[in-house]
């Protein structure tokens, strides 16, 4: 019998799949990390403006949007383990299109390999995520996500790191690019070995069973009629764009508050740190001391002041806002997202599916940033008081998710 919800001993019983799960956390983290440092370096190899250059972005996130409806019914028929192994192999897939997209110069065929790259993540988003949720006890879900996010956003800050170790910035060379894609491929390669024969059980959420007798339109139908979930859709779609924007354009904005600065991506580990203290907080707290809701809530709030503190202060003391920004974003994907999918029933995977296409923020967002920098930029040149004017961008989505902790949540009609 698959376990639900509601087994006593779901917890102790899931170590293992617990320590499997979060590998494939720090994978997931590690596909988007690069992007920090993959932009400034394809910037300056193709001569990209701001707002090409967010196309990296661009074209990881908005494979979540067109795969996102269609991946919840692949693992209603496959499973989630089965899924998995395919996820990685198209990852696996995009990141070795890197090799010929370096060979041939071509800015085209990167964004091809980054949108395979992210059809493959978004179905192990779909796949991961539910079956995280679906492990141990509703109530303390964030708290599990918050242990996997640790991983995941180690990995944003090992990314870059990684690249760097290749890869120049001031002397962008395509020829580079080469060796560290092999790598990725190879490791992905062996990690979806690894979790083909990894003792991942099949888990099932209360009454989902009867989800394998449901057509793709019918499970589309039965998602819309969940007011919180489509609300939550939308406060995954802002909210994964102003967790993406901190770390996708921290290296830019450090690069015109300090022109003399020769290594500016050491200011890319400043997000990922923010964001493992806030995970520590949610794990040592959630549910014991706060609730899922009441979490989200204190770190939209908490959020809303970092953006506004970057834009007012001074580059030299607002360059940390980045770190608390971090922090701020780190229980929103914990919370909001088992909030989003609690009572679906039967439309579990569906319902996950759907707040995939929600990840998609992450490619809108950060590049509405670059246009409105472009716009302010003008001829001239790129000052830090322009970055700034364009993070009002922040302000907005934060107010969203901030009615979402209150209202949203809650509305069933």
């Amino acid at each position: 019998m698959k376990p639900t919800v509601s087994s006593p001993n779901t917890w102790r019983n899931y170590y293992l799949p617990m320590v499997i799960i979060g590998v494939i956390f720090f994978v997931m983290g590690f596909g988007v990390g690069i992007s920090g440092l993959l932009i400034p370096f394809l910037q300056n190899a193709f001569d990209l403006t701001q707002t090409q250059s967010y196309l990296v972005t661009a074209s990881i996130f908005s494979a979540f949007v067109v795969f996102g409806p269609p991946s919840g019914w692949v693992i209603g028929r496959l499973g989630y383990k089965r899924s998995m192994f395919i996820a990685f192999l198209v990852m696996a897939l995009g990141m070795f299109l890197f090799v010929p997209s370096a060979g041939m110069g071509s800015f085209g065929l990167f964004l091809v390999a980054l949108f395979v790259g992210g059809i493959g993540s978004t179905l192990l988003q779909t796949a991961v995520n539910p079956y995280l949720t679906i492990i141990g006890s509703p109530e303390s879900a964030a708290m599990r996500i918050c242990m996997m996010g640790i991983m995941n956003k180690a990995a944003w800050w090992i990314g870059p790191l990684f690249l760097a170790l290749f890869l120049d910035i001031q002397a962008a060379d395509l020829a580079d690019v080469t060796l560290p894609f092999v790598i990725v491929t190879a490791i992905l390669l062996l990690l979806s070995v690894f979790v083909w024969i990894a003792p991942l059980p099949e888990v099932t959420a209360y009454n989902e069973e009867s989800d394998q007798t449901l057509t793709f339109r019918e499970q589309v139908r039965g998602v819309m009629a969940f007011p919180h979930l489509l609300l939550g859709v939308v406060a995954i779609f802002v909210y994964v764009g102003i967790e993406t924007l901190p770390m996708a354009s921290v290296i830019d904005y450090a690069k015109t508050a300090f022109p003399r600065m020769q290594n500016p991506e050491q200011y890319a580990k400043y997000v990922p740190i923010g964001l493992v203290v806030g995970y520590l907080f949610g794990v040592a707290l959630i549910p014991r001391v706060i609730s899922q809701s009441a979490a989200l809530r204190l770190f939209a709030i908490l959020g809303l002041f970092s953006s506004l503190a970057l834009i007012f202060l001074p580059p030299s003391v607002g360059i940390w806002c980045f770190a608390a920004l971090g922090f701020s974003n780190s229980l929103m994907w914990p919370a909001i997202w088992p909030l989003a999918i609690a009572d679906l029933g039967r439309y579990t995977k569906a319902g996950s599916s759907l707040l995939v296409t929600g990840i998609v923020g992450g490619a809108v967002i950060p590049l509405l940033f670059g246009w409105l920098v472009d716009l302010m930029k003008g001829t001239g040149a790129l000052t830090p008081e322009i970055f700034q004017r364009a993070y009002w961008i922040l302000v907005l989505p934060y107010l969203f998710i901030l009615y979402y902790s209150v209202k949203g949540y809650r509305v069933r009609r």
